[in-house]
C-alpha cells in the first residue's frame, strides 16, 4: 500500500480506502454487524488507514461500527465523515435524498454528535454531505476554519453527489482550497473528474480528489454480469438497464488493461484513477474480503503505461463506438444542470 497527503492537511490516506457506507446500511446487501467490524479490522491488516464514513448512514450505525471496529488502532487511521442531511427530525425513505441542513449552528452540533457516536476527540477529515453551492455560505466557510482551529477537525472536505455532476459546487471547493472533494469517477464515468482535474490546474489549489464508485457499479470488476439478479434494497439497481447493457460493451474493449497475474480489471480500474496526480485515495464499496485483498493490492500493481493511458483517453471521447443512449442523462445534473451545459458537457438536467 502507497500513502499520501489529503491536500496540504499534512493528513495521510491509503491510495486504496474504505467507504464506509456498506457498514451500518444493507443498501449493498445485508450483511451482519459482527461482518462489518471484522471487514473494517480485516482491511487495516492489509494496509488500508483510510476510512470514510458519514453521520446519515444507518442514521449514526455507521459511525458506531466504525468507531467500535477502529477504537484500538485510532492512532494510527485517518477517519472522515459528513454532515448536512436532517435525519434527526427525517425518516429515512429507501434510497430518497433527506433534507439537507447546513446552517452552521445545526453542523456544529451534527458534528460533536458524530464525535460522540465514534467515540473520538476530533475526526481527521470533515466533509459537507452533498452540500449545493449556495448551501456553503461564509457562515458555513468560517465554521470550518473554526473546527479546524479548535483541534476538532484536521482536514476539510466535499463529498458531491447523489447526482453525477455538480460541477459547481465542486468548483467552489477548489476554489476555497477544501483539502478534499470526493466524486463519482471511473473509466466509464470521466466527465466531472476531468472538468476538477482542470479546475485544479487552472486554480493552482492543492486539493485532493477522492473517487468513489471506481467500478461503475460492478461493471468494471465484473460483479454484476448479463446474468446478475441485484436484490430488493441493492443499490445498484438505481442504473438503468441501457447504462448495463453498453457498460459491458465497454468493458469488452478495456480488456487490454488486465495483466494475467500481475494486474486485474478490478485493479486497473483504480489504478487508472491513482493516475492522475490530484487523486489521494480511491473508496471502492467492499463487499467480502476477497474485495479486500484484490483491491487493496492496486495500489503496488504495475502503474498504466501511458500508451494505455491515452488509449482509454481516445476510446472515452469517442463512446467508445457505441452511438445507443445509456440512459444515464436524467441522473447527471448539478444547479439544474445549467452548469453541465456551459462546461460544455452533452448532458441532461434532472427532472
Amino acid at each position: 500500500m502507497q500513502y499520501q497527503e489529503l491536500g496540504d492537511s499534512g493528513v495521510e490516506v491509503s491510495e486504496v480506502g474504505f467507504g464506509a457506507w456498506v457498514v451500518g446500511t444493507d443498501w449493498w446487501g445485508d450483511r451482519s454487524e459482527d461482518d462489518a467490524i471484522e471487514m473494517i479490522q480485516y482491511a487495516v491488516d492489509q494496509g488500508i488507514t483510510y476510512f470514510d464514513t458519514g453521520d446519515v448512514y444507518g442514521h449514526g450505525r455507521s459511525e458506531e461500527l466504525l468507531g467500535e471496529a477502529l477504537s484500538e488502532v485510532r492512532d494510527e487511521v485517518t477517519i472522515a465523515t459528513k454532515v448536512g442531511y436532517d435525519f434527526y427530525d427525517n425518516p429515512q425513505a429507501g434510497h430518497g435524498e433527506l433534507p439537507k441542513e447546513m446552517d452552521p449552528e445545526y453542523l456544529r452540533d451534527a458534528v460533536e454528535q458524530s464525535l460522540d457516536r465514534l467515540g473520538v476527540d476530533s475526526v481527521d477529515v470533515l466533509q459537507l454531505h452533498n452540500a449545493d453551492v449556495d448551501e456553503i455560505t461564509p457562515d458555513v466557510l468560517e465554521l470550518l476554519d473554526e473546527l479546524e482551529a479548535e483541534g476538532t477537525i484536521d482536514a476539510t472536505g466535499l463529498a458531491l453527489g447523489p447526482s453525477i455532476g455538480w460541477l459547481a459546487e465542486g468548483d467552489l471547493a477548489i476554489e476555497e482550497e477544501f483539502d478534499s472533494v470526493q466524486l463519482v469517477w471511473n473509466m466509464l464515468e470521466q466527465e466531472v473528474g476531468n472538468h476538477f482535474l482542470e479546475t485544479i490546474e487552472r486554480t493552482g489549489s492543492s486539493t485532493s480528489l477522492i473517487p468513489r464508485v471506481p467500478h461503475s457499479s460492478g461493471i468494471l470488476n465484473e460483479q454484476v454480469t448479463p446474468d446478475t439478479e441485484l436484490g430488493e434494497g441493492d443499490h445498484r439497481g438505481f442504473r438503468p438497464d441501457e447504462w448495463y447493457e453498453t457498460g459491458w460493451e465497454k468493458l469488452e474493449q478495456l480488456r487490454f488493461l488486465e495483466r494475467d497475474g500481475e494486474r486485474t480489471m478490478g485493479q486497473a480500474s483504480i489504478a487508472w484513477l491513482l493516475s492522475h496526480d490530484s487523486v489521494a485515495t480511491v473508496t471502492p464499496t467492499f463487499r467480502t474480503k476477497d474485495d479486500i485483498d484484490e483491491w487493496a493490492a492496486a495500489s503496488d500493481v504495475p502503474k498504466l503505461s501511458d500508451e494505455e493511458l491515452a488509449r482509454v483517453e481516445e476510446l472515452y471521447e469517442n463512446d467508445f463506438d457505441i452511438d445507443r443512449d445509456d440512459g444515464m442523462d436524467s441522473l447527471r445534473s448539478s444547479v439544474d444542470g445549467e452548469d453541465i451545459e456551459s462546461a460544455g458537457l452533452d448532458k441532461l438536467a434532472a427532472d
